[in-house]
C-alpha cells in the first residue's frame, strides 16, 4: 500500500494518471486489492501452513495419534499440515522415507543408527516405550523363563527383533540358552495369536498391542519386556521406537517440526487422560470389544514416553550395547557404539 498512500490517495491517483493512459495506479490497484484480501483471509494465507509428509503403517499404532489430531485439529492449531500416507508394511514405509516420498516415518534408533553408520543422516525423537511381552496359553505351566525349556515358543517378527534379543540376553544371565533349549517358530502377530489361542504353541513373545488382545481374553503375561529391562539393570523407559527424519529436513523446516512435536505431545495427553476419546478411537483400533479395547488403552498409556533428554539418551547408548553383543553386526551393522547424531538434540522434554 506504500505506492497508493490510503484510501483517498489512491482516489486521487485515479483522477490523473489514468485519465492520461498511465499505468501506475493500475498496478496500485491491483496491490491494494491483494492486500485488502489477505487482510480479510487472515495471516495463513500470507504465510502458508508448512506441511509435514508422514508414512505410517497401515494398522500400526501411531494411526491413533494421528486420527486424535486430525479429530481435534491439532495441527492447524500448531500452525502446520499433516499428510499421511498409509503404507501395507513398516518396510514400506521406510522406502517412501529414503525415496523422498513423505519426511517421516516410524522406526527405531537401532535402524537410525545403522543408516548413519552406512552414511546415511536420519535422526530419531520418540514415540513409544512399548515393546513387547511373553504370554503364556491359558493353563500352560510357564511362569518364569525356566519354563520355557522344551516349549514351543512363537517370536513375532525376525530372530532380530529387539524383544527377541531382549529376552535371550535375560535368560543368559540366568544360564538358559532360549534358541537352543526352546522350540521357537518365528511368524507374523495375528497368527502366532491364533496358534497360541488354538493350542499349537505353549507361549508367544509378541508386539504389546497383540499381547493385549491375548490378556483380554485371560491369558496370563509371564514377563514385559519392560520388566525385562529392568532386571537387565536399566533404570529409566526406553523409548525405541519414534519419529525419524533427515537432519536436512529438520534444519530445513523447523516450524513443521516444532508444530507436530507440540501436535502429537498433545494429542497423546487426549489419550493419556480421556475415556471418552478411547470410545471413540476404538473402531479405528480394529476393535469393538471393551475388555480390548481396554487392554489397548492400558498398554498405550505405559508407553508414552514422559521424559526424554540426557538420562535416557544414556540407557538408550547403554541397550546398544546389548544389541550389539547379542545380535552382533547382523542387529546394529557396522559400528559397535551408537552413532552421534542418532537422537534429534532439538526435541527434549
Amino acid at each position: 500500500m506504500a505506492c497508493c498512500g490510503d484510501a483517498r490517495s489512491w482516489a486521487a491517483h485515479q483522477q490523473g494518471p489514468l485519465a492520461r493512459g498511465g499505468t501506475r495506479p493500475l498496478r496500485c490497484v491491483r496491490r491494494y486489492i491483494v492486500l485488502l484480501l489477505v487482510a480479510a483471509l487472515g495471516p495463513g494465507v500470507a504465510r502458508a501452513a508448512p506441511t509435514l509428509r508422514i508414512a505410517v503403517l497401515k494398522f500400526g499404532t501411531v494411526n491413533w495419534v494421528m486420527d486424535v489430531i486430525a479429530h481435534h485439529g491439532l495441527d492447524r492449531a500448531n500452525g502446520i499440515r499433516i499428510d499421511k500416507l498409509a503404507l501395507a508394511s513398516a518396510p514400506a514405509t521406510l522406502v517412501a522415507l529414503q525415496a523422498g516420498r513423505v519426511d517421516c516415518a516410524v522406526s527405531d534408533w537401532l535402524w537410525v543408527s545403522r543408516e548413519r553408520a552406512a552414511g546415511a543422516h536420519w535422526t530419531f525423537f520418540p514415540f513409544s516405550t512399548d515393546l513387547g511381552a511373553l504370554v503364556a496359553a491359558r493353563g500352560a505351566p510357564i511362569h518364569r523363563l525356566a519354563d520355557l525349556r522344551h516349549r514351543r515358543l512363537g517370536v513375532a517378527g525376525s530372530p532380530l527383533d529387539k524383544s527377541w534379543v531382549i529376552l535371550q540376553a535375560l535368560a543368559r544371565e540366568r544360564h538358559i540358552d532360549l534358541a537352543r533349549d526352546a522350540r521357537i517358530s518365528f511368524g507374523a502377530p495375528p497368527l502366532l495369536n491364533q496358534e497360541l489361542l488354538a493350542g499349537r504353541l505353549d507361549a508367544v513373545l509378541t508386539y504389546w498391542n497383540f499381547a493385549a488382545q491375548l490378556t483380554s481374553r485371560g491369558l496370563p503375561v509371564v514377563l514385559p519386556m519392560s520388566d525385562a529391562l529392568r532386571k537387565l539393570g536399566f533404570k529409566v523407559p526406553i523409548p525405541l521406537v519414534g519419529y525419524v527424519v533427515s537432519d536436512r529436513w529438520a534444519r530445513a523446516h523447523p516450524r513443521a517440526l516444532a508444530g507436530f512435536v507440540r501436535a502429537t505431545r498433545q494429542a497423546e495427553s487426549i489419550l493419556a487422560t480421556s475415556n471418552a476419546e478411547w470410545r471413540w478411537l476404538g473402531p479405528r483400533t480394529g476393535t469393538r470389544d471393551p475388555a480390548e479395547l481396554a487392554a489397548l488403552r492400558k498398554g498405550f498409556r505405559a508407553g508414552i514416553p514422559l521424559h526424554w533428554g540426557q538420562r535416557e539418551r544414556h540407557e538408550a547408548e547403554a541397550l546398544y550395547a546389548l544389541f550389539a553383543r547379542v545380535g552382533g553386526r547382523t542387529l546394529v551393522g557396522s559400528s559397535p557404539t551408537l552413532q552421534p547424531g542418532t537422537f534429534l538434540d532439538s526435541v527434549r522434554y
